[in-house]
This record gives structure tokens, C-alpha cells and sequence, in this order.
């Protein structure tokens, strides 16, 4: 395959299916919303929607509640079953969609985290009796903090307040000015009401005073612009491939997936963190050799040289590796329940690489009423988002977040009970104060560095 043909399938994948993350305060109608978007655009199986109009139907409604397609998760959660993100597949002739339908409640604030890391769009409800709320603001500062480039604000419930523009317009207005200030690039506002049809799929024809898409049109034809192809390449070693057998006696491959951009054989690499350099020699994908490989494929790399390497470490091209650093600043939205403390002694996990680390400083949380940085808290608490320092035993290849989302973030676990702790996302790191200050000796528990 040329690389000009690899170029075209990366970018016909990238435009062909949309993750998009669902969010929104309790009560302002996401359920219903989903429901609609899943039964107007034909994504409802049959027995599905015999058993949500049997449910209704001895509730004494005339219409089927559409909210129930989505009120199993909830269910399970009131029985104390932790999965608190559904991931939902569906497809229209113009694209295919890939659902993470997130929980609105403030309690599960931090669960939206898990649903947008990987999402091109958000899509943000707003009940238009009540306007733009805290926990509005808290969806839209997680959305800017993942870099999802596309953020939809869904007015809804517009019925129950006469499909009045001016209701809207305010509305669209106050969360645009707000999304703006924290760097959202792209807003798209759309007045709804789920509960109705109104603008989901089908136009309105009680708002035509409005001219922009539906929902689902907004979703089918949005651009999807993040291509991990166009990204520096990178390769976190998943495990090493030694058969020692008399067939291949001498093979030895490492084998992952690639995080970001491409590989090619006869290309200069380098393993980080130990720095040492090589070439690749081969490239196996399926079980067989190719020259070229890009992401997300799992593939195995040969190198020219026999050089250590182990689960953890990262190859990439000599000529766009990232910079090694032990210190690590970096924004991070706390998700457990117990705080996160200066001076705790964490795990980090980056991707394929786990270290020790320790917590050296908060010096900021944000403040989402007027996005102020309160500093130095002491601590951060479920749902908090703030600044942390970390310092790590070991090395570590990060990029900056703002230019990979793969490599850009990680993740802080309780070393006690692999609990996870926060979401990290890589801003600005102090690799020259790392590369000049000679590392502590480590005491006898290893966390002294």
C-alpha cells in the first residue's frame, strides 16, 4: 500500500464515524433526547420499543417514553453497579455514530471525563426554563480541558416556553461567551425540544424562525478533523515477542498499538526513556510483513539493533521524539471520592508505562463561576479540576496534550488499591529543571525521588 493510499483510507475512516459524547443537568431531558435521536433516525429494535410502549402504557402515558431507552443504566446504578458511561452504536446512511451517553447529576460530573476523552463532539442539554446553570459551566470547562473540538448546546424543552426566540438567543448567547473563554474552538447552538421531535431529527415547524440543522444533521455533517496519522508517530511497547523457537530462532518484535501517525520500515528511532537508537526493520501487521503502518493499528516492530526493551517504553522517530521529564505539570480532573493531597504518593500511568510518583504541589483549582484560579487548595475533591505538580521515579515521554490527546494524558492511581484517582492532561513540563537537578537517592520504600 503507498503512503499516499494509507493517507486517504486514514482520512475516509477518520470522516466516516463521530464519537460524540452526551451531557447535561439532571432533568434537562438528555434521556428523552437520546430516546428521540435513537427512535427518529431508525437505531431502535424492534422488541426494544415493544417493551419501552408496554412500560408506558401501565404508567397510564398516551405516548411511549422515550426516555426509557436509556433508563437501564440507571437502574443499575440504584443497585450500586458502577458503570456510569453506556456506549451506545448506531448508524444513518451518511455516517456511523459511536454514543457515550454520560450521567448528568453533579455526583457524576467526573464520569463525563471518561465519556469525552475520546469524543469529537459534545453535546451539551440545557433545559431553557432554567438556562445556563453550574453544572452547564462544569460540562463546558471538561469539554474545553479534553480538547473536544466540537461542542453542540442543546437548548431543550423550548415547548414549555412557547418556542420563544429571544429565550434562545439568550440562552446561545451567555454559554457561547462562556464556551469561547475557555477555548472551545467550534459552538453550535440548536433549540430543541426532545420530548416533541423539534429540531432532533425532523425541522420544526413551530421555530421557524430558526434556520440552522437538526441535531442529527449537525452530527452527520459535521468535519471530523482530528487524524491521528497527522500526528508525530508513537509507539508505547505493549509486550515483547521472543518465540526462541527453531523456526525463528533469533526474532525478537515488540509488540502495541500505535498511539499516533506512522511507521516505516528503514526508519530512525528512537526508545525512550533510555534514548538508545535503532531502525526499523520490519513491520508485521496480520501476520504479515508491510512497510508501512499508521494509527490505531496493532502491529509488531523489528528493529535493526538488539537493545533493551521492555513493556513501558515508547519508539518513535528519531527526528520528532518527545522530550523525557521526571516533573510534570499538568491539569487534572479528580474522580474519586478520597481528596487528593500535596505529598501523596500516587502511581501514574502513561500509557503502556506505570511509575511512582509523588504529588510536590496544587497550585491552583478552577473556579467555575468565573473561571478564576483559587490558589494553592491543599487539596482537590471529587469533581474539583486543578493545576497539580508531580514528580516521578522514573522518566517519562509525554507531549503536550494540546497536540495529543494519546500521549497527552494519564492517569493518577491509588498505589494501595489501584484505585483511579484523577485524569491528567500534560500542559507545560519542567524538563529543564529535570535535565539539570540530579535525581534524589531513593529511601527504602522507593518513593523518595
Amino acid at each position: 500500500m503507498t503512503t499516499s493510499t494509507t493517507e486517504q483510507f486514514a482520512d475516509l475512516s477518520a470522516t466516516t464515524l463521530l464519537r460524540f459524547a452526551t451531557a447535561g443537568s439532571v432533568d434537562d431531558g438528555k434521556s428523552t433526547l437520546v430516546g428521540r435521536l435513537l427512535h427518529d433516525s431508525k437505531s431502535v429494535l424492534t422488541d426494544q420499543m415493544e417493551a419501552v410502549e408496554a412500560v408506558s402504557a401501565r404508567r397510564g402515558q398516551e405516548a411511549p417514553d422515550l426516555a426509557l431507552l436509556t433508563d437501564g443504566l440507571r437502574a443499575e446504578r440504584e443497585q450500586g453497579i458502577t458503570i456510569d458511561v453506556a456506549y451506545r452504536y448506531f448508524a444513518t446512511a451518511r455516517r456511523r455514530f459511536i454514543l457515550a451517553d454520560t450521567p448528568g447529576h453533579v455526583q457524576y460530573t467526573r464520569n463525563m471525563v471518561t465519556g469525552a476523552s475520546t469524543a469529537d463532539l459534545a453535546v451539551v442539554l440545557v433545559d431553557a426554563r432554567n438556562g445556563v446553570i453550574e453544572q452547564t459551566r462544569r460540562h463546558a470547562a471538561v469539554a474545553a480541558l479534553l480538547r473536544v473540538p466540537h461542542v453542540v448546546l442543546a437548548v431543550n424543552k423550548m415547548d414549555l416556553v412557547g418556542y420563544r426566540e429571544p429565550v434562545f438567543a439568550a440562552i446561545a448567547e451567555e454559554f457561547t461567551a462562556y464556551a469561547s473563554d475557555l477555548g472551545v474552538p467550534e459552538i453550535t447552538a440548536i433549540p430543541i425540544s426532545a420530548l416533541a421531535g423539534d429540531n432532533v431529527v425532523e425541522p420544526s415547524a413551530n421555530m421557524d424562525w430558526y434556520g440552522g440543522p437538526t441535531v442529527l444533521e449537525h452530527l452527520e455533517t459535521v468535519p471530523v478533523s482530528h487524524d491521528l496519522t497527522a500526528c508525530p508517530a508513537r509507539f508505547p511497547v505493549q509486550y515483547v515477542i521472543r518465540p526462541q523457537s527453531a523456526e525463528h530462532p533469533d526474532y525478537r518484535g515488540y509488540a502495541g498499538q500505535i498511539a499516533s501517525g506512522v511507521l516505516r520500515v528503514g526508519e530512525a528511532v528512537t526508545v525512550l526513556p533510555s534514548g538508545r537508537t535503532s531502525v526499523i526493520e520490519g513491520i508485521d501487521a496480520l501476520g504479515e510483513s508491510v512497510d508501512i503502518a499508521w494509527a490505531p493499528q496493532s502491529v509488531t516492530v523489528r528493529l535493526k539493533d538488539d537493545i533493551d526493551i521492555s513493556r513501558g517504553d515508547l519508539i518513535a522517530p528519531s527526528a520528532t521524539a518527545p522530550a523525557t521529564t521526571q516533573d510534570v505539570v499538568a491539569t487534572v480532573c479528580h474522580v474519586a471520592d478520597q481528596p487528593l493531597t500535596v505529598g501523596a504518593r500516587v502511581l501514574i500511568k502513561h500509557t503502556t508505562r506505570t511509575v511512582k510518583a509523588i504529588v510536590k504541589e496544587i497550585p491552583s483549582r478552577l473556579t467555575l463561576d468565573d473561571l478564576s484560579q483559587h490558589p494553592e487548595p491543599g487539596q482537590l475533591v471529587a469533581n474539583d479540576i486543578g493545576r497539580v505538580v508531580v514528580r516521578t521515579a522514573e522518566p517519562l515521554a509525554l507531549d503536550a496534550y494540546a497536540d495529543s490527546r494519546r500521549t497527552g494524558s494519564f492517569l493518577l492511581i491509588d498505589p494501595a488499591d489501584g484505585t483511579t484517582l484523577a485524569a491528567g492532561m500534560a500542559g507545560e513540563s519542567f524538563a529543564s529543571k529535570a535535565e539539570t537537578a540530579d535525581a534524589a537517592q531513593a529511601d527504602d520504600d522507593g518513593w523518595d525521588f
